[in-house]
Order: structure tokens, then C-alpha cells, then sequence
């Protein structure tokens, strides 16, 4: 039995993740801690949380507690995860992992010094319908792949508009925006399928000027193995929309990163699409991976050292 202890206890604790944790006689959410106490007496009575903790450092420090999940903002996230690393406890933290590249390396060499797992919550490395597309990929189904392009629009949200507080709009806790808060998802899962990214370029706007950071960015990069990409990110659009293509050299295959919209493969001679829903708490399979690296039992992708990848491509698009 794993005891994790939680850091936050924001919107993506309440189904995403936090009663993920809970995998009856393996694993289980022991504890939070939150900004405010009454915020985190009120979750663990809703979840059925054992403890609350008056403190960060004492929910780290607890030999109650077995492993960290930071689900802070991410200017929140060094400071958190360093101290989880000198108190050698296994972590994961929401992404994106820091707000920086510099930050997301001394992250990752801190947990690498104190010889002790880091996760990072790219959850979609471990989803069925993803690993899909991954075994469509390795089949050689599409050929060989010659270039990704990625396009996601939406429209201004009401609380944008009315300039309501949110930290994905504050460029203390997310200098790029909405971008730092969604297209990471999109990079990291082509640096799943495709491996490493070694060059990015791209270019950021404030087309609304109803925030302080961009609502525009697009970009341009290229993976080791030579294939390329494209993608713009607009959050100032007439509409939504999100779509993926992978062009090969003998077909293509399309999918959505964020919609819930089937997998589609289309080759000369047939198409193929896969029907999976994700589950109800949609980082079940991230959570049963962590366990299962944790427990020896195999290797987990989703980490400190492939999130620190993502953060130097995130940075390169926006600087």
C-alpha cells in the first residue's frame, strides 16, 4: 500500500486525478494539505481523506506519507518539489513540470541526486486510446513519418472576457498562457511517439489584449529522428476546434488531443478507427503506471527527465 499525499486541492484534484489515487489495497490518497485549511477539510470530507495537514512541510515530513502529489500552479512547483526530493520521497507533480526550463532542470537533478522517482502527470502517455496510436505508428501502419501538424482554436471564455481571475492568465504562474496550460499536453505526446524535439522556433501574440499574456502562438520544430511539425495554438477564435495529423509516406492517421473524437488511420488500401473512452478519473492508467514503477513491475515514460524535454520546447516556441 502506497500513502500519497496531496498538495492542492484544485479543479483537476476533484475527478482527473485525486480519487485516482485511491486503488483498492495498492494504493490510496492519505492526505492533503491546501492554501487554505478550510479548502482541504472540505475536499477530504467529500473524498474521504484520512488527514489534513496544517502545512507543506509537515504532510512532506509525515512518516504517514509514502509518495507526493504536487497539484499546485506551476510557479508553485520548485520550491514544493525540491523539498519532496531532500525528504527522498517519490513525487509526481501536475504539469506543466515549472515554468521554466532552468526551473524544470533543477527539478529533475534534484530527484536524480537523491536517487528517488519523479512522475510528472502527462497522463496521456498511459491512456488506451493513445497507446493506439502508438501501436498504429509502430506497426508501420501510415509508412514512415514524415511531418506532424497540430491545430487547436477556441473561443474566449466568458471569465476571459469579463477579465475574471485565473492563474493559467497570470503571467506570474503561466507567462505563456493557455499555452502553457494545454499545448504542453500535445508536445510531450509527440515526444512519446516520435522521441526527442532538438529544435523549436515559434512566435506569441496578444491578439485580444483582454490579459496580460499571449492568446496566440505558433510554432515550428523538429525531432532527432528528422521527422517535423507545425502547430498554432488560438485561444481568440470563432470557434473550437482540435485536430492532429501524422502524414506518412503511405497514409496519415488523425486524432484529437483534448476533443473525444475516435482515432482515425486512413491508408490507400483501408481505414481503421478506435472507439476507447477514457475512464471517469481520466489519470486512473497514470496512477496504476507510477504504482507499477514504484513496485518494480515495469518502467513508466511519464517523467521528470521527459517533462524537462517538454518544458525546453515549450520555452524555445515562446522566446
Amino acid at each position: 500500500m502506497i500513502s500519497w499525499g496531496m498538495i492542492g486541492c484544485g479543479d483537476v484534484t476533484e475527478v482527473k486525478s485525486g480519487p485516482a489515487f485511491n486503488i483498492t489495497g495498492v494504493s490510496r490518497l492519505y492526505g492533503v494539505v491546501s492554501r487554505t485549511e478550510s479548502s482541504a477539510i472540505d475536499y477530504a470530507k467529500r473524498h474521504k481523506v484520512s488527514c489534513v495537514f496544517e502545512s507543506v512541510s509537515e504532510l512532506i515530513a509525515s512518516p504517514d506519507i509514502d509518495a507526493v502529489y504536487i497539484a499546485t500552479p506551476p510557479s508553485s512547483h520548485p520550491e514544493i518539489a525540491l523539498e519532496v526530493a531532500r525528504a527522498k520521497k517519490p513525487c509526481c507533480i501536475e504539469k506543466p513540470i515549472a515554468n521554466s526550463y532552468s526551473e524544470a532542470v533543477k527539478i529533475h537533478e534534484a530527484f536524480q541526486a537523491a536517487g528517488t522517482p519523479l512522475f510528472v502527470a502527462y497522463y496521456r502517455r498511459s491512456l488506451p486510446r493513445f497507446l493506439a496510436i502508438q501501436s498504429w505508428l509502430s506497426e508501420g501502419r501510415i509508412g514512415k513519418v514524415r511531418h506532424i501538424h497540430w491545430g487547436l482554436m477556441q473561443q474566449p471564455k466568458a471569465e476571459d472576457i469579463d477579465q475574471d481571475y485565473a492563474w493559467r492568465k497570470d503571467p506570474i504562474h503561466a507567462p505563456g498562457g493557455y499555452f502553457d496550460d494545454l499545448a504542453c499536453h500535445g508536445l510531450d505526446i509527440f515526444d512519446f511517439f516520435f522521441g526527442e524535439i532538438t529544435l523549436a522556433h515559434g512566435t506569441s501574440v496578444n491578439q485580444q489584449g483582454i490579459y496580460d499574456v499571449p492568446d496566440s502562438v505558433c510554432a515550428s520544430w523538429r525531432h532527432k529522428s528528422d521527422i517535423t511539425g507545425t502547430g498554432f495554438w488560438n485561444f481568440s477564435a470563432y470557434t473550437t476546434s482540435d485536430q492532429v495529423v501524422i502524414i506518412g509516406d503511405q497514409g496519415k492517421i488523425v486524432f484529437s488531443i483534448f476533443d473525444d473524437t475516435s482515432p482515425r488511420c486512413e491508408t490507400m488500401s483501408e481505414i481503421l478507427s478506435v472507439d476507447i473512452d477514457h475512464p471517469k478519473h481520466v489519470q486512473k492508467y497514470h496512477v496504476e503506471s507510477m504504482i507499477d514503477h514504484l513496485s518494480g513491475r515495469s518502467s513508466y515514460s511519464s517523467t521528470g527527465e521527459s517533462a524537462t524535454r517538454t518544458a525546453w520546447v515549450c520555452e524555445q516556441i515562446l522566446s
